[in-house]
């Protein structure tokens, strides 16, 4: 199943990326931040997932190496989580202040944050190799005083659940959740507020009315990446609270579905993008006729989609004028 999940992760955010780069309509700033979360859904696919299946035959390994292993996921995840976090505030500013959104959130500062989400993601991630981990723990335990012992490589024996519990969750993981939960809300409420007012206002109106449409649906289908990210996540982080508090044997088989659902977690985004934003479900098909299929796109069609892509912008432009 995790060879499975690695390989819809790799292929499905690949799709993403290339999506992106060949369609004009998807490059504005909100999609800087779906291609973050999609680069962090591949490295989990292409590195994290091929560890983690190596690691779980119990073989023995440095005590720093098995901890490089697992302080490179922490560092994938919290980059997803501030990636999600960073499109949220995105859709809340396009809700907000649509007039003044391009001044504002310009492609730089959006490139720039996304910059300033990895850098954190990496300060929180590698924090357990500054010193904040089992090694002392183990050494007692094991009645050794190496810098660097040998280990049987798991997450466990090397990561301190209270780093886990105290730092990582209840500081770098739930608080931003509750915040993105409370974004969306504030923004299906404008939205809501929005197309009220326009739905009591004259047919000349419908503009405006359109566009908090688009952006109703666009939020609706990124606060549903976010829910499947919690969904995914927290089992796995209830664990740790629980081998904490209350450290008593758990199965396997409880363990083995959680790190099943947050692994998973990096294949389903692309299945959403496909099915709920119809510009990403049109590059997908394109690139599976093109590249897969190896149909030869009609120029003719290519030059009326690129003249009727100019036709939107400089209507989108007129109606931001």
């Amino acid at each position: 199943m995790e060879v499975v999940i690695a390989l819809a992760s790799v292929l499905g955010n690949v799709m993403v990326v290339w999506a992106v780069k060949i369609n004009r309509s998807l490059r504005d700033t909100t999609f800087y931040f779906v291609v973050s979360l999609a680069l962090a859904d591949i490295a989990v696919g292409a590195l994290v997932i091929p560890l983690a299946i190596t690691i779980s035959t119990g073989m023995r390994t440095h005590f720093y190496s098995c901890l490089m292993v697992a302080c490179v996921m922490l560092v994938l995840t919290q980059s997803s989580i501030l990636a999600l976090l960073a499109i949220a505030i995105d859709r809340y500013l396009r809700v907000k202040i649509p007039l003044s959104y391009k001044r504002v959130v310009t492609p730089k500062r959006a490139g720039t944050a996304v910059l300033v989400c990895w850098l954190v993601a990496l300060i929180v991630g590698l924090t357990p190799m500054f010193g904040w981990n089992n090694l002392q723990k183990f050494n007692h335990t094991n009645s050794s005083e190496g810098p660097n012992p040998d280990v049987i490589c798991k997450f466990e024996n090397v990561i301190s659940m209270q780093y886990m519990v105290y730092f990582n969750f209840f500081g770098c993981v739930l608080p931003p959740l509750v915040l993105m939960l409370v974004i969306y809300f504030e923004i299906f409420y404008m939205i809501h507020k929005q197309l009220n007012k326009r739905i009591n206002k004259s047919a000349s109106q419908t503009d405006p009315s359109r566009y908090y449409g688009k952006e109703l649906k666009l939020a609706k289908s990124l606060a549903l990446v976010l829910f499947l990210f919690a969904i995914s996540w927290l089992p796995l982080h209830i664990l740790n609270c629980i081998t904490l508090f209350s450290p008593s044997p758990k199965t396997n088989l409880i363990i083995y579905v959680a790190i099943l659902l947050s692994h998973g977690n990096s294949a389903v985004n692309p299945v959403i993008y496909a099915f709920r934003i119809r510009k990403f479900r049109i590059a997908f098909v394109k690139i599976w006729e093109r590249y897969v299929c190896c149909k030869k796109v009609n120029q003719l069609a290519s030059k009326a989609t690129r003249r009727r892509g100019s036709l939107e912008k400089r209507m989108r432009h007129h109606n931001d004028l």
